[in-house]
């Protein structure tokens, strides 16, 4: 049998580097703390400040049962390999190996946790698509882009609302609103923000010639709790409301229940469409609006918090974060961590945690 010894030293050095940056104590403490919020019988009187305290307690929990139940295993395969040498007991070869291959995986997806060092990383996150420069590939391009999002979001067991799709004038959509609910949607989908290139032979064109065309991803901590608290007077919106033209249900292109809010100070502009009547999009809508204008608020308050707002840049050329070539070769590379993937279709299927992991390993050891 192999001896393990270095292997399970391995482990047991991750495990307290988790419990470290995890704080196992402090989130003990806070435990304890929300079992008494959680326990009171006027919990529910608020109904708003009960999710929020579950919701906290639900997730404290989870990280406190999911340390406890690493270090669990690590001792079982500890005493395991302890006995099997002591024995000369090679039978349990197999068991111990594949123990350590189990545990080294789920280390390795616990470690991705300590690369969130931003404040709202665990929220939820309003993501836009905007088709940029390409005539009616860089439509069919973002569309292509929504769809990769939406699976790579169904892959993480993450909820998607669609909230607004423009459709393009022959092809694809010229800008689409989702909201990715999950814990760390936002923080992981900050690796995706700013501009996609995409080049490939184009089916829009009678020769079929090769085609560059982009669009921009920018995403949005999404709070629901902000409509009360960033200040959005009335008179400083302007309120459209349009019939839907996307999924929606029974009541699409049947009343007019879509809306548009401009906020005219900023010059913001959001739209909703998926909920059932004009007062559920309107009310959406602001919320998404809140979520904007309070990172607006939070880059003009705070220089460290810039990166929350993002580089806005030309869709075009010489901006992009990321290519995307399917003709003539295939590559995916991320201009900033100079990662690279080569089955493009499995990106293009949602397949993009390798290249989000990357970023948020390059960004904390470059500082950014």
């Amino acid at each position: 049998m192999r001896d393990l010894t270095d292997d399970l030293n391995a482990l047991a050095k991750r495990l307290g580097e988790a419990e470290g940056y995890l704080d196992l104590e402090g989130l003990r403490i806070r435990q304890g703390r929300l079992e008494s919020e959680v326990g009171r019988p006027d919990l529910w009187d608020d109904p708003d400040a009960a999710r929020t305290v579950t919701t906290a307690y639900r997730r404290v929990a989870d990280d406190v049962e999911l340390l406890e139940g690493l270090a669990s295993r690590l001792g079982d395969a500890e005493t395991l390999h302890q006995l099997a040498v002591e024995e000369q007991d090679d039978s349990v070869a197999a068991e111990l190996e594949d123990a350590v291959a189990s545990l080294t995986r789920d280390f390795d997806a616990l470690e991705l946790r300590s690369l969130f060092s931003g404040e709202y990383d665990e929220r939820d996150a309003v993501a836009e698509i905007h088709a940029g420069a390409g005539g009616t590939d860089a439509q069919d391009w973002a569309e292509m882009m929504l769809r990769m999002y939406l699976r790579w979001a169904e892959r993480r067991g993450f909820s998607v609302e669609l909230e607004e799709v423009s459709s393009g004038q022959e092809a694809g959509i010229l800008s689409a609103t989702f909201i990715v609910s999950g814990r760390y949607a936002y923080g992981l989908l900050c690796a995706e923000r700013g501009v996609h290139r995409l080049v490939r032979m184009s089916p829009f064109n009678a020769r079929h010639s090769r085609q560059t065309s982009f669009a921009s991803f920018e995403v949005t901590p999404f709070l629901d709790d902000l409509v009360d608290e960033v200040d959005i007077d009335d008179k400083d919106l302007r309120v459209d409301t349009y019939r839907s033209s996307g999924a929606g249900g029974q009541h699409v292109n049947v009343t007019d229940s879509a809306v548009r809010l401009t906020h005219l100070p900023t010059g913001l502009v959001v739209s909703c469409q998926n909920e059932r009547s004009q007062h559920q999009n309107k009310a959406k809508a602001l919320q998404i609006l809140a979520a904007k204008l309070a990172e607006r608020q939070r880059a003009e308050r705070r220089a460290e918090l810039d990166a929350i707002a993002g580089p806005q840049n030309e869709v075009a050329w010489g901006s992009q974060i990321r290519s995307y070539v399917q003709a003539p070769y295939q590559l995916v590379k991320d201009l900033r961590t100079q990662a690279e993937m080569g089955n493009v279709e499995a990106v293009l299927d949602g397949d993009l945690d390798g290249l989000i992991e990357s970023f948020l390993r390059w960004r904390r050891s470059s500082g950014n």
